[in-house]
């Protein structure tokens, strides 16, 4: 309310009551006023207090849920890394493992490929020897002979080189 409005109020209740009882009137309005005031306080004090259990407590449930967060987080975090650990583990296991496989076939095939090539040189010198034996056996007989070993050899690699690949994929 504004200062012209109070003054009108005023104004009224001196008409209305007379100058004697206003007084009266006055005090009986600052005692409820007084009163009142005191009553809203105690409301508030009250209200704040019974709100500061519920706080308290809503407080003391928001950092258990943050520390049993934290825990499982860690927790998870740990597990996390201890199975990543065991795979990669594992994945070294296996590779070394085909490691080893690759080179023992890998020794198995220059193995073969020696037997072979003292073969082809047993072979050779036979055909040396069947040569100096038989004077009737032409050079293209030879020629053609040496062909055909060539041909077998070549087939006897392929098919140990296919066996082996065909191993180191499975």
């Amino acid at each position: 309310m504004s200062g012209p409005e109070i003054f009108v109020i005023i104004i009224v209740a001196l008409l209305l009551f007379g100058a004697e009882k206003l007084p009266d009137i006055a005090k009986t309005i600052g005692k409820g006023m007084r009163d009142f005031r005191k009553a809203t306080d105690e409301i508030r004090r009250e209200i704040e207090t019974s709100t500061s259990d519920f706080r308290k407590d809503l407080t003391d449930v928001t950092d258990t849920i943050k520390k049993d967060v934290t825990t499982y987080s860690e927790k998870i975090k740990s597990d996390m890394t201890d199975v990543s650990e065991s795979i990669k583990n594992d994945m070294n296991n296996v590779t070394s493992e085909a490691r080893q496989s690759m080179n023992e076939m890998s020794t198995s095939i220059h193995n073969d490929m020696n037997d072979i090539r003292e073969n082809i040189q047993k072979n050779a010198e036979a055909s040396k020897d069947n040569i100096s034996k038989e004077p009737d056996v032409s050079k293209d007989n030879v020629v053609k002979e040496t062909e055909v070993q060539k041909d077998d050899i070549g087939k006897e690699t392929k098919d140990v080189s296919e066996g082996f690949y065909k191993e180191v994929k499975d």
